[in-house]
């Protein structure tokens, strides 16, 4: 049949399949019934920070808010990788718009938050950052969520939250 169809081109050859083996598109079955669970606001923070930086956008719309949130941005701002931030209150999640400034190469979220001990800081500076001389690891400790400057100074270990350079 197929030589048949070579020597007479006005005949279409066949599909691979017949008709009643094609496949129809199957119905959205899952349409508006799936939400997805936001498992880590900070990881999504921080996520939506480092695209915005990446596209070389100016402002960032941070939603939804938590402490842990807040204070790691204030870290980030002190050290000067982020401009200042806007705390907005909408009696929803709240929103925080943040102004970049260019300077944020990359930042995010280590999960589990692991159990760090100042004597393990050094390891995990040369594990997550590309240089001693910048870039920051941001714990959370019993006197307050730091980098992992100033609890070394302080002597005191904590859980890592994350990192940023």
């Amino acid at each position: 049949y197929l030589r048949q169809s070579l020597l007479r081109p006005s005949r279409l050859p066949l599909s691979p399949q017949p008709y009643s083996r094609r496949r129809l598109p199957l119905p959205d079955l899952f349409s508006g019934l799936v939400n997805m669970v936001r498992v880590s606001v900070l990881a999504d923070a921080l996520k939506v920070m480092y695209n915005a930086e990446k596209r070389g956008k100016r402002q960032v719309l941070i939603r939804p808010v938590s402490k842990v949130v807040i204070k790691f941005l204030q870290v980030m701002m002190k050290h000067g990788y982020i401009g200042e931030f806007e705390l907005i209150d909408d009696h929803r999640g709240g929103k925080i718009v943040v102004e970049l400034n260019g300077r944020l190469n990359k930042c995010g979220v280590i999960s589990p938050r692991f159990n760090l001990e100042v004597d393990e800081i050094e390891d995990w500076v040369g594990r997550l950052l590309p240089s001693r001389l910048f870039g920051k690891i941001v714990l959370t400790t019993s006197v307050g969520i730091m980098d992992h400057e100033e609890a070394r100074r302080k002597k005191t270990g904590g859980k890592v939250l994350g990192f940023f350079y």
